[in-house]
């Protein structure tokens, strides 16, 4: 398999199309778990805590992505494995399907027959795109989280629990939350930023907590 030069990206027929794959494949990278109701929550922190235990994790559901007056919904199954990553984004019958596979100061992406690989997924959109993203945090948004390293403010519901995340400029909104086991995780996350105009919603997640699913 060739790789692709970003030229020959440039340069094809289809680039808007690849375009808008790309921009969803890199903002983004056995036994179902159940969930119960959600219970008050006297300490949040403590919560937190425990999320940052949560290092195997897959998740399926959508992801709408609005950028520059388009929008695209792909389906996405996201596997974490510690630092490890596996990507999958596909639309209806497989259109477009793409994967992209990452761990630490190395990502990949595979889409109709070209790889293309970078040191971080922010290199990824900033080679292809020319702007950046802080990629790399969606991860830690998706769990409920805050990034590390940099600061953040927090917003809690009725039943204290997080509903709200603000930082480095983002708007992270949580609805929806489940209860699986010990973690707590939302079935839908909304993350904006309007200096960027570009709004990310990752809709009717499900979460499986065994790490062996591929």
């Amino acid at each position: 398999m060739m790789l692709a030069s970003p030229s020959q990206f440039r340069t094809s027929s289809s680039k808007k199309l690849d375009i808008a794959w790309l921009t969803m494949s890199v903002i983004l990278l056995s036994n179902c778990s159940t969930f119960t109701p959600m219970a008050p929550t006297a300490d949040w922190q403590q919560q937190r805590a425990i999320q940052e235990e949560l290092k195997n994790w897959m998740l399926s559901g959508r992801v709408n992505v609005q950028y520059e007056n388009e929008s695209h919904t792909p389906r996405i199954q996201w596997r974490q494995q510690d630092k490890e990553y596996n990507i999958r984004l596909w639309g209806t019958f497989n259109a477009g399907n793409t994967r992209i596979t990452g761990q630490k100061e190395y990502v990949t992406m595979e889409h109709k027959g070209d790889v293309f690989e970078a040191k971080s997924p922010e290199e990824l959109i900033l080679r292809q795109l020319g702007y950046e993203l802080p990629v790399s945090y969606l991860e830690y948004w998706v769990r409920g989280l805050p990034a590390p390293n940099s600061e953040a403010n927090f917003t809690l519901d009725e039943l204290n629990q997080l509903s709200q995340i603000n930082q480095d400029g983002w708007t992270i909104n949580y609805q929806e939350h489940r209860q699986y086991g010990e973690f707590i995780l939302p079935r839908r996350v909304e993350v904006t930023r309007p200096r960027n105009d570009i709004r990310l919603r990752f809709v009717g997640l499900t979460w499986n907590l065994n790490s062996a699913i591929d």
